[in-house]
């Protein structure tokens, strides 16, 4: 892996491995978090533009717990045919906002398979980060 450019797509293609706000988590992840591509570089920039705590608070209800409210924040389930759920089993859209600094909008599904006969694991996908103020 370069380190200058942090994770390649893989297996997960387009997304890629979402790395801890603090460098190695003291817990280790439930779920596996990846970002897609496109938003890699927002992701990496977190903890500057909304704080330390507020990112790691998002990496922990995102590797945590996903699937159920968050503990600090708020997620709403986005409404509408383009974000509904999908029938391979990942969750509709949810909408997290990391303080009024922007939202992180994601899906996850707890048995995703890479391929047929794969391995099954517990997924969040980040799909989209807006850090702007709304």
């Amino acid at each position: 892996m370069n380190q200058s450019t942090g994770p390649q797509p893989g297996r997960y293609r387009p997304y890629v491995a979402a790395r801890a706000p603090e460098g190695r988590p003291d817990q280790a992840p439930q779920w596996r978090l990846l970002v897609h591509r496109k938003h890699q570089q927002m992701w990496r920039d977190l903890a500057d533009r909304c704080g330390l705590q507020n990112a790691q608070q998002a990496w922990d209800h995102l590797t945590q717990q996903p699937d159920r409210p968050p503990k600090l924040g708020t997620v709403t389930a986005m409404k509408g045919k383009h974000f509904a759920a999908k029938p391979d089993g990942t969750s509709g859209v949810y909408h997290y906002e990391i303080t009024g600094a922007g939202r992180i909008d994601y899906r996850f599904n707890r048995t995703y398979r890479v391929s047929p006969g794969s391995d099954a694991h517990a997924v969040v996908f980040i799909i989209s980060i807006d850090l702007g103020s709304h």
